[in-house]
């Protein structure tokens, strides 16, 4: 090296012993080929060793204060030194800016043994960069990158689908926020990424949605603190309401689907542990992302008209085979599809209101909500938006008219028979006793009361199911009632009005004989039951038709009346196992049984047994035996057949 070959020219040493030494440097573990080769040349003069040193070099070895051995070692160990340094200090393209790999070991996103490859040279920057893993967190993956429609098999981006009619300003707009918060909008054509201000420039986005995406892209780039000008990261301002909570879930979720958190500081994605560890997302927000509510769930697949999470949408997109790009099919090209101005959406999800009829009861609900009910046809949908749009309608005249129509079809609304009044499909739907699908179809007659009255899921919630109702005395097969067999000795006292007690509480005392189903006052007028027991079993039958709070006045479950102290502790726990074993707990304000949500872990969200039996997972009799109580919620996940569904 330079050093050698100046010790050689001056007579210090001879060409042999500078061969030797040039060896031994270039047997060094830190220093590759490309090295080795690069100190062999004039040029690198002041690339290890200065001048001074240099020369101190040249005055220790002159006046024989290092011998040559010496000489080697300590300037291999400077090389090794500055080598190892450089090495560290090697840097990486991220999104927006440079990631040095000692960032990338902190971070997990490279291990130890890959960190002391790349180091020592024995893995190249490019070796790196080409592990999918690496990649991930500096680029990202695929997003939703374009449509393609395929009928015509054309190839389109988001904003010209938009411009053509064919995706919703909306629609488009929620994609096109996805691209630039995840680091680019694409150009899935000719397979180019820009900034929001670049793509702005090619015409790829339209000046109508500049600010919009710019606000987005600030996902990547970073939110400014208005108190202390930093940047700070998506989750950051979300916190300090610099982005609305919605808007930043939903971006958070596509960060999360496309690779990571990034930290806008550093230019790089964060994987999601180490996003919760750094403060740039909480425990709670990661769970509700990695099972997606309906919070997360801000797309829209045109083809379903379903709300998707980012990542169930990617999983509906295919991959382009001359770009690697995600593209998402459409299967119609429909040009005479309604679509809805974002601007008018807009006005409609910030104007809330009280319909106070049918489902909407007692509640305060947006004008969109409203509009998209099960109430409204899609043609007066349809109709109401284009008048709005025309001018030819305000904001208030819809609310009347839809105020109007939800208080029509309400009040004509199908009812059905419950355990002491009539219960009407709202109050089902409201209660998880039916589907939104069933529900819908019950307002709009497609489902008839008879049809309804022959489902026996649902008439198992409206009725009293099968409780203790008489005895069989064996030796002669005669059926008697409770009291006849307390009155002629057969069952005690004590056993006797429990077992009134608890058809009282689950609806009826019942006439085994005759097949009658009566309230307590009816039986005690029929002489069912004696009158001796008719206060006992009316404050039974409380558990049914409720407790009336001291305090409020208002009509009080079994359960609350528990909790307030109205009923005597070890009777009401009695009461309630009763109606659990036959049917469930009842409410007595809606004068049916509750379903109560058995829930199973799916592979992103929790699954119903009620999904479960709809999706015919599980049979009618699993079903039944579930929800009495008869097998468990961990015993059903457990047989291989439901297991397949739930975990894959």
């Amino acid at each position: 090296m330079i050093i050698l070959q100046m010790l050689t020219i001056v007579g210090v040493i001879s060409e042999s012993i500078c061969q030797k030494l040039s060896n031994a440097l270039s047997s060094s573990k830190y220093i590759n080929n490309g090295s080795h080769e690069y100190l062999k040349s004039r040029d690198c003069t002041h690339e290890y060793l200065s001048e001074e040193k240099r020369q101190e070099f040249f005055r220790l070895f002159k006046s024989r204060k290092i011998t040559i051995g010496e000489l080697t070692v300590t300037i291999l160990e400077i090389i090794e030194s500055k080598e190892i340094k450089q090495q560290a200090e090697l840097n990486f393209k991220g999104l927006r800016g440079e990631v040095s790999v000692v960032d990338l070991l902190e971070l997990e996103i490279v291990d130890e043994k890959t960190f002391n490859n790349l180091i020592s040279g024995k893995m190249t920057s490019t070796d790196l960069m080409e592990m999918e893993s690496v990649r991930a967190y500096l680029q990202g993956k695929s997003c939703v990158a374009g449509v393609i429609l395929q009928d015509s098999n054309q190839k389109l981006s988001i904003y010209e689908a938009q411009r053509r009619g064919i995706l919703t300003p909306g629609t488009a707009l929620c994609l096109l926020e996805a691209q630039a918060a995840t680091g680019f909008i694409v150009d899935p054509l000719k397979n180019h990424k820009f900034t929001v201000e670049q793509a702005g420039k090619e015409k790829v986005i339209g000046r109508d949605i500049h600010e919009q995406l710019l606000l987005a892209e600030r996902a990547v780039t970073g939110y400014k603190d208005p108190y202390t000008d930093a940047a700070i990261s998506l989750y950051e301002a979300m916190n300090e309401k610099l982005i609305e909570r919605q808007d930043g879930i939903r971006l958070l979720e596509v960060q999360i689907a496309t690779g990571g958190i990034i930290d806008p500081n550093q230019s790089h994605r964060l994987p999601v542990h180490m996003a919760v560890k750094r403060g740039y997302l909480d425990e709670e927000i990661c769970k509700n992302l990695m099972q997606p509510t309906d919070e997360a769930k801000g797309f829209y697949d045109p083809n379903t008209q379903e709300n998707l999470s980012y990542l169930q949408l990617i999983n509906r997109c295919e991959r382009d085979s001359q770009t690697g790009l995600l593209i998402l099919p459409l299967h119609k090209e429909q040009s005479d599809v309604f679509h809805i101005d974002a601007k008018i959406e807009l006005a409609f999800k910030n104007k809330t209101i009280f319909v106070n009829a049918g489902k909407f009861q007692n509640k305060e609900v947006t004008l969109w909500e409203v509009l998209l009910s099960e109430y409204i046809s899609k043609q007066k949908r349809e109709q109401l938006l284009k008048q709005y749009k025309n001018g030819a309608m305000s904001i208030e005249e819809i609310i009347e008219i839809l105020t109007f129509i939800i208080m029509e079809v309400s009040s004509k609304e199908k009812k059905f028979k419950g355990l002491r009044k009539q219960v009407s499909a709202s109050e089902l739907y409201e209660s998880k006793i039916i589907s939104k699908e069933l529900f819908t179809q019950i307002i709009q007659g497609e489902v008839t009361e008879e049809n309804v009255n022959k489902m026996e899921l649902i008439q198992n919630y409206l009725g009293a199911t099968n409780c203790i109702a008489g005895v069989r005395v064996e030796s002669t097969k005669k059926v008697m009632t409770i009291y006849e067999a307390k009155s002629k000795g057969l069952l005690t006292p004590g056993t006797s009005l429990i077992l009134l007690e608890a058809q009282a509480a689950t609806g009826f005392v019942i006439d085994p004989i005759n097949n009658k189903k009566l309230s307590v006052e009816e039986a005690v007028a029929q002489r069912l039951v004696g009158s001796e027991w008719r206060n006992k079993l009316l404050s039974a039958e409380r558990a049914v038709t409720g407790y009336k709070d001291p305090y409020t006045g208002n009509m009080t479950s079994l359960f609350q009346a528990l909790k307030k102290d109205l009923i005597v502790k070890d009777h009401g726990i009695r009461l309630l196992e009763a109606q659990i074993a036959t049917g469930g707990i009842i409410d007595p304000v809606h004068s049916h049984r509750t379903s109560e949500v058995q829930t199973f872990h799916g592979i992103r969200k929790d699954v119903t047994a009620t999904e479960l039996y709809e999706s015919k997972i599980i049979d009618e009799n699993l079903f039944k035996s579930l929800r009495a109580g008869k097998v468990t919620v961990t015993e059903v996940s457990d047989m291989d057949s439901v297991r397949k569904y739930l975990q894959g």
